[in-house]
C-alpha cells in the first residue's frame, strides 16, 4: 500500500513538472557547428528525458547479449537443484514411513542432481535407508563418518547411541550420551539419557551435576529439575546410609526440602537423624511429609522412632498420626496394628472396622485375621477373613512399568527410567471384589445393615414355626381360592375343584374351620407332588385305618384336589426349597379344628424337612449363616430325585 501511494505521488510530481515546464515561457538555444537551434523549454525537457532512457535500453540489451550463456547455464543448474531438492524430500517421506524400495531409488536420483559434499540431507537419507535394509554394521559407519562433519556431528551421535541401545550396550549408550551432551546442552535427548544411564550405573554426584546443567539451560521446568533432584539426593542419601550417616542426613534433609511429600525421603532423613540421636528433627521430618502425603513407611518410622518403647507408647505414637491426619487408611491401619500389638483387640477391632467399612482392602481383612487369631484363636473364622483377603482389592505398592517392588527403587529396572516408581494401586487383580458384609465388632455375623441377595426363585426362606406355617397354607389356599393360578403346561382339573368345594361344605358343617382342612389337604397335596412317580406306582397303596393318623388314604377315597401353584410373590410354605418331600407323609384330616390344628403343624414340621430327625435339623437351624458358603442341604444326598438348591446369604 505504502508503495503504491509512492509511485502515484511520483507520477503526480512529473506530471506537475511538466506542465510547469510547458507554462514556463522561454527557449533554449543550441549551436551546433554553425546552426544555431531555438526549441522550447518543454521540448529540451523531453528531447533529454528520450535520450537518456535510449542509453539505458542500449546498455541493458548489450548485457542481455554478453551474459545470455550464464543466465541459460544458471537457469538449467536451478531446474536440477529443484528436482534433486523434490527427490531428496521425497527419500525422506520415504524413509519415515518405512518405505526403502522407494528411499533407495530417491536417494539415487537425489545424488546424481545434487553434490553429496555440499548436501548433508542426502548422508542421512543414506543412513536412514540402510537402517531400513537391515544393514546395520554399514549403518553404524555412515554414523561413525558423520563424526568427522560439524554439521553432521550431533546427528552421528545419535544414530550411534540409537544403535548401541538397539544392542543394548550399556557403556557405548553412556559414553556417546555423555559426548552428546557436553556438545550440545541443548539436547533433551542426550542430557536425558545421560542421566537415566549414571543413575542405572550409580553415579549419583554425575547425574545430580547433569540435572544442574539442565536447569541452567532450561531444557526442563524447575518443579521437574527439583523433584529428580530430590530423588538423586534420596538415592545418594541411601546409598551412603550406614557408611557416611552425616553425609546421608544432608543429602536426605535437602531432598527433602525439595520434595515435602516424598516419604523416601522423608524415612532416610528421619532414620538418619535417630542415629545422629537428633530425635525431634527427624519427628518433626515424619510429621511434615504425614501432612502432605501419608504412607505406612512415614508411620512406621514415626512409631519405632525409639527403639526401647514399650507397645503402648507406640500405640500413642499412632493415635498422633491419626490426630494430624485424621479419617484417612494409613492412620486407622497404623492405629489398628498398634492396637492389635498392645492387646487393646477391642479398639484393634474398632479402628479395623472403620477401615473397612471406609476402604475394603486387602491388608484391612489381613488385620482383621491377625486380630480374630490372636484375641479369640478361631481358626475357622480366620481363614474366613483370609478367604476374603485374598479376593479384596490389593493395597497400593512401589510399582514402575509394571513391576510391582516392596521397596522404593531410584529408577526403573525394565527402562532404567529415573523416578518411575509410583506409590499406587497395581493394575493387575487376582480374583474378583467381594462386598464387606462381615460387622467386625461382632466375629463370624454379617453387617445388620447387610441384605440378603434377592435372587427370585433360588432365594431360600427359613423354616417358619408350625402356626406360623398353618397360617401361610391358609392364606395360600385363600389367594388361590380368590385367583386361581394355572401352572405352565398342566390341565386345570375342575372334577377336583368340585370334591374340594363339597368337602369345604361338609367340615363347615361339622364345625370344623373349612380355612384349616383346606390348609391341610393342600400341605398333603404338596407331599404327593413331590413324591417321584416311580416311587408312587411302586409302591403298594395300603388300606385306611382311621385311628392311625400317619398311614396315607387308600385308593378308594378320592384323592385330594391339588392345590393351585403360589403366586410367584409368595414362597412356598414347605420348608426351605419350597418344593422338596417331606420324609414322612401327611396326617389325614382332622374331624375337629383342634386336631386340624395338629395336622398343619405336623404337616409344616414335614415340610420343613424335620421328620424323625427333626431335633438335628432343629440345631441345624439355629447355627447362624456363614457368608459365601454354598449351604447344599444334606438331605438330597439321601433323595437323589430332589433338586438341588443353594442357599443366598
Amino acid at each position: 500500500m505504502i508503495k503504491i501511494l509512492i509511485f502515484i505521488a511520483l507520477v503526480f510530481a512529473l506530471g506537475f513538472g511538466f506542465a510547469w515546464l510547458a507554462d514556463m515561457p522561454g527557449d533554449v538555444a543550441i549551436t551546433v557547428g554553425d546552426q544555431l537551434i531555438n526549441v522550447s523549454l518543454m521540448v529540451a525537457a523531453v528531447a533529454i528525458v528520450s535520450i537518456v532512457a535510449l542509453i539505458m535500453f542500449t546498455w541493458w540489451l548489450i548485457r542481455v547479449v554478453f551474459t545470455s550463456p550464464e543466465r541459460v547455464n544458471r537457469y538449467f543448474r536451478a531446474r536440477k537443484r529443484d528436482r534433486g531438492y523434490q527427490s531428496l524430500s521425497t527419500g525422506i517421506i520415504a524413509a519415515g514411513a518405512g518405505d526403502s524400495t522407494t528411499s533407495r531409488k530417491m536417494l539415487k536420483q537425489a545424488g546424481g542432481l545434487l553434490n553429496e559434499t555440499t548436501e548433508p540431507l542426502i548422508q542421512l537419507l543414506d543412513a536412514q535407508t540402510t537402517l531400513l535394509e537391515g544393514k546395520h554394521a554399514e549403518a553404524r559407519g555412515k554414523f561413525e563418518a558423520m563424526l568427522d562433519d560439524p554439521e553432521l556431528r550431533m546427528l552421528g551421535l545419535r544414530g550411534l547411541y540409537m544403535e548401541a541401545q538397539r544392542l543394548g550396550d550399556r557403556e557405548a549408550q553412556k559414553h556417546y550420551a555423555e559426548k552428546a551432551a557436553e556438545l550440545g546442552p541443548q539436547l533433551v535427548w542426550a542430557g536425558k539419557a545421560a542421566i537415566d544411564l549414571k543413575t542405572a550405573s550409580g553415579d549419583w554426584d554425575g547425574a545430580i551435576k547433569l540435572v544442574d546443567k539442565q536447569k541452567q539451560a532450561k531444557q526442563i521446568a524447575k518443579e521437574d529439575a527439583d523433584r529428580k533432584r530430590a530423588v538423586l539426593l534420596t538415592a545418594l542419601a541411601m546409598d551412603n546410609a550406614e557408611s557416611d550417616p552425616q553425609k546421608t542426613k544432608q543429602a536426605a534433609l535437602e531432598a527433602h526440602k525439595l520434595a515435602p511429600g516424598f516419604a523416601p525421603a522423608a524415612v532416610t532423613a528421619a532414620e538418619a537423624c535417630f542415629r545422629l540421636n537428633e530425635m525431634r528433627r527427624g519427628v518433626k521430618v515424619l510429621e511434615t511429609c504425614w501432612r502432605k502425603q501419608p504412607h505406612p513407611d512415614v508411620a512406621l518410622a514415626y512409631v519405632n522412632a525409639r527403639p526401647g518403647d514399650s507397645a503402648l507408647d507406640r500405640l500413642k505414637r499412632a493415635q498422633r498420626l491419626e490426630s494430624i491426619k485424621p479419617n484417612t487408611a494409613e492412620s486407622w491401619l497404623i492405629v489398628a496394628r498398634m492396637a492389635l500389638e498392645a492387646g487393646e483387640f477391642e479398639k484393634a477391632r474398632k479402628t479395623a472396622g472403620a477401615l473397612l467399612r471406609n476402604e475394603p482392602r486387602e491388608s484391612a481383612f489381613m488385620l482383621m485375621a491377625d486380630i480374630e487369631d490372636a484375641e479369640t484363636g478361631d481358626q475357622g473364622k480366620v481363614r474366613e477373613w483370609l478367604s476374603r483377603a485374598v479376593r479384596a482389592a490389593r493395597d497400593p505398592a512401589w510399582t514402575a512399568d509394571g513391576i510391582v517392588a516392596e521397596k522404593w527403587a531410584p529408577f526403573s529396572p525394565v527402562t532404567g527410567r529415573i523416578d518411575a516408581f509410583e506409590w499406587k494401586v497395581p493394575v493387575e487383580r487376582t480374583g474378583a471384589l467381594i462386598e464387606n458384609d462381615l460387622d467386625p465388632m461382632e466375629p463370624g455375623r454379617p453387617r445388620r445393615d447387610a441384605r440378603p441377595d434377592d435372587d427370585g426363585d433360588d432365594s431360600v426362606v427359613p423354616a417358619l414355626p408350625a402356626a406360623d406355617a398353618v397360617m401361610r397354607a391358609k392364606d395360600d389356599v385363600v389367594d388361590a381360592q380368590a385367583e386361581p393360578v394355572k401352572p405352565k403346561g398342566e390341565p386345570v382339573d375342575l372334577k377336583a375343584r368340585v370334591e374340594a368345594s363339597k368337602r369345604a361344605r361338609e367340615a363347615e358343617r361339622s364345625g370344623a374351620d373349612p380355612d384349616i382342612e383346606m390348609a391341610a389337604e393342600a400341605i398333603a397335596a404338596d407331599a404327593e407332588d413331590a413324591t417321584p412317580a416311580s416311587a408312587a406306582a411302586s409302591e403298594p397303596a395300603p388300606t385306611k385305618t382311621p385311628k392311625t393318623t400317619e398311614e396315607r388314604p387308600s385308593a378308594s377315597e378320592p384323592k385330594p384336589p391339588a392345590p393351585p401353584a403360589p403366586a410367584p410373590d409368595r414362597p412356598a410354605g414347605n420348608g426351605e426349597t419350597g418344593g422338596d418331600a417331606p420324609e414322612k407323609p401327611p396326617e389325614a384330616p382332622k374331624p375337629d379344628a383342634a386336631k386340624a390344628a395338629a395336622a398343619g403343624d405336623e404337616a409344616a414340621r414335614n415340610g420343613s424337612g424335620r421328620g424323625s430327625d427333626g431335633a438335628k435339623d432343629d440345631d441345624r437351624s439355629d447355627r447362624p449363616p456363614i457368608p459365601d458358603d454354598p449351604g447344599i442341604d444334606p438331605d438330597a444326598e439321601t433323595e437323589p430325585d430332589k433338586p438341588r438348591r443353594f442357599r443366598l446369604f
